[in-house]
């Protein structure tokens, strides 16, 4: 009896371990799928709800989207401080800093916040992303399933166990958000941790796993934008084509980059003033300047600029030769306020502006090819992560032998662009991680 009894505890010693060890974290991915999905269902339908209400009414977001940008400042300071902007520097702070700041910005109530104000946002036409989002809520999901291990556990190395749930957590919400599996690893890798460890690899691989079949068998194979197809035999200027976006590309990010992290050297006075002492009013006059952009562009600034993109894509699209600057200004006055909204769907769509704008130049070249690299530029620019940009975009192309020019206009983009400002989101971590040590 006794010998029996000793055969069931480690038997159930054993599963209890591989419970914790494997259990908890696949549900919590599964989890992080399902989020995502459900997470840009809802933008989705937001959207599409501006767009109805506002297809007779052009007036209309004159009057809404200065209400929805006070009343999203309102919320995200009153009940949910943390939830700003894309979400990424306050993962990047939580990995790089001390394990009190996950435990103020990667909680329940920081992504409940996250999705419903973002989703505000957006009825109001904001010009907002919803991918850094699901990477904050990812990686604040699989941090909150630290309760479910013993604190014998948690004690043996501090924060090891948490980091490695929100590194996860972020990697398969940007995997699941863009479809790209690939394109999660290389963001953890390149973007959030700036390094690579053998024992946190197998954790990352695992939760983009099940986050994706998650997100594959409710969505099916979709790709974002659509498949881009590119002619196989290359054009002559191509590589005049590279240098050129990127160079301009670079410009333009940096610039957004440079705006974003000195807004004390560029505003006046009295609007930082407005900022610091009303954000409410300051987020409302973003609102008008966001609604003045969109009626005089017809529409076309409003939101993620999914649509924009990828009519540009199918050579559909109207949009001016100055989208991108307009869409730029648009987004800086969406993120200055402080509700959540991420950036890399808008930055997509600007850099398919660049690269539509530029057809004019090089008529003798394929647009779809023109736009890819136009894409590729802006979003390295911004995010100063090459080779993040460059996966993203390439699970998007069927052109293999763009390969390189692609990842030739990354790199210089990302080198143009650190000339102006260093990387947006390491910088903006930083204040987060002086905030929690003073």
């Amino acid at each position: 009896m006794q010998i029996a009894a000793l055969a069931d505890r480690r038997a159930f010693q054993r599963v209890n371990r591989i419970w914790l060890h494997y259990g908890v974290f696949w549900l919590g991915a599964i989890a992080v799928g399902l989020v995502a999905v459900a997470y840009a269902k809802l933008i989705d339908f937001g959207y599409a709800l501006f767009l109805r209400y506002t297809a007779d009414r052009f007036w209309l977001p004159l009057a809404i989207t200065p209400a929805v940008g006070a009343v999203s400042v309102w919320l995200t300071r009153r009940f949910f401080d943390g939830s700003e902007g894309s979400g990424i520097p306050q993962v990047i702070a939580m990995l790089h800093g001390p394990l009190e700041l996950g435990e103020r910005l990667l909680t329940m109530r920081i992504l409940v916040g996250k999705i419903l104000i973002s989703f505000l946002a957006i009825l109001g036409g904001f010009t907002i992303g919803r991918e850094g989002p699901t990477i904050h809520v990812g990686a604040a999901l699989m941090f909150s399933l630290r309760k479910f291990y013993p604190a014998r556990l948690r004690s043996i190395r501090p924060g090891v166990l948490e980091r490695r749930l929100a590194l996860a957590g972020a990697a398969a919400g940007l995997s699941a958000a863009f479809n790209a599996p690939l394109a999660g690893v290389v963001f953890a890798i390149e973007e959030l941790t700036r390094s690579f460890e053998a024992r946190t690899s197998g954790v990352l691989i695992t939760a983009i796993i099940f986050a994706g079949v998650v997100s594959l068998g409710i969505q099916g194979n979709y790709v974002y934008f659509g498949m881009i197809s590119m002619a196989n035999r290359l054009p002559d200027w191509l590589a005049v084509a590279v240098v050129l976006i990127g160079c301009l590309a670079g410009i333009a990010g940096g610039i957004f980059c440079w705006l974003l992290l000195n807004t004390q050297r560029w505003m006046p006075p009295y609007l930082l003033n407005l900022r610091v002492q009303r954000p409410v009013l300051f987020g409302a006059l973003c609102g008008i300047a966001i609604a003045l952009i969109g009626v005089l562009t017809h529409g076309h600034t409003f939101g993620s600029g999914y649509a924009e993109a990828r009519g540009m894509l199918e050579g559909k699209s109207d949009v001016s030769a100055i989208y991108s600057a307009l869409k730029m200004f648009s987004m800086v006055g969406s993120y200055l306020p402080g509700a959540p909204g991420g950036l890399f769907a808008p930055s997509l769509a600007i850099g398919a502006g660049i690269g539509n704008s530029l057809h004019l130049l090089f008529p003798q070249m394929q647009l779809s090819m023109l736009i890819a690299l136009g894409m590729v530029g802006y979003l390295a620019a911004v995010t100063q992560s090459p080779i993040t940009a460059f996966v993203i975009v390439i699970e998007m192309t069927d052109g293999h032998g763009l390969v390189i020019s692609l990842m030739a206009t990354a790199l210089i983009a990302s080198r143009v662009s650190r000339i102006f400002a260093p990387p947006l989101y390491e910088a903006l971590s930083t204040r987060y991680r002086a905030r929690s040590s003073s």
